[in-house]
């Protein structure tokens, strides 16, 4: 019986057409790997250095808001108070006709207005005129408390501040402006303090300033 001893380390000296076939396809299939990773490697770096470089966008500035601030000043309309309506006193004729019979009886006051003087002389009617004024001089004092308005004395200098009392004072001349005003005094005015007239009986006709006189 053959004994066959296997030399593994021999090598082939010859190559058949099956080794040919191999080792072509293992050639074949190497260099197409080599040019797909080139190919591969290629494409890479074209797309690096067409690829733009991405910039992040910047944030959008955002518009400058201006809080103005409007202070609106609301009128506040106050109506104002309705002015009370002026209540007209209705004056009672029996004083002013009682202050008439008394001068008339004092002064004949009545008689003297009457009369037509232009018949008589300026020393004629300053005689009269003398006796009206003492006779209604004495009428009005025993009837009558009179008083200044003003203390100041006439030709003076006075000053009527804001609100002063128009009833008490009148103004004339040149008014121009608001008070205070300043002027000289011309007239200082007179006012009643105390009046004292006679009571009227009952069923006296006031109206009867003089009655008639018959001498018999």
């Amino acid at each position: 019986m053959n004994t066959y001893t296997i030399d593994l380390s021999l090598r082939p000296t010859t190559f058949d057409l099956w080794h040919v076939c191999l080792a072509g396809t293992a050639a074949l299939l190497a260099l197409i790997l080599i040019v797909v990773l080139v190919s591969v490697l290629l494409g890479m770096r074209r797309c690096k250095s067409a690829a733009p470089a991405v910039v992040a966008p910047s944030p959008a500035p955002q518009p400058e808001v201006k809080i103005v601030e409007k202070i609106v000043e609301v009128e506040k309309i106050v109506q104002a108070p309705a002015p009370e309506p002026v209540v007209l006193k209705e004056a009672t004729p029996d004083a002013a006709l009682q202050l008439l019979s008394l001068l008339q009886k004092e002064a004949r006051f009545i008689d003297f207005i009457k009369e037509d003087v232009s018949a008589f002389s300026d020393a004629e009617i300053g005689a009269a005129a003398r006796v009206v004024h003492q006779g209604c001089s004495k009428a009005v004092s025993e009837h009558f408390t009179l008083a200044p308005v003003s203390k100041d004395p006439e030709g003076n200098r006075v000053t009527l501040n804001k609100g002063f009392d128009a009833a008490s004072f009148r103004l004339t001349g040149n008014i121009v402006g608001e008070a205070p005003f300043t002027g000289t005094l011309v007239h200082k005015g007179w006012q009643v303090t105390d009046l004292r007239l006679p009571k009227l009986t009952e069923g006296h006709n006031a109206k009867i300033v003089a009655p008639a006189e018959v001498e018999l």
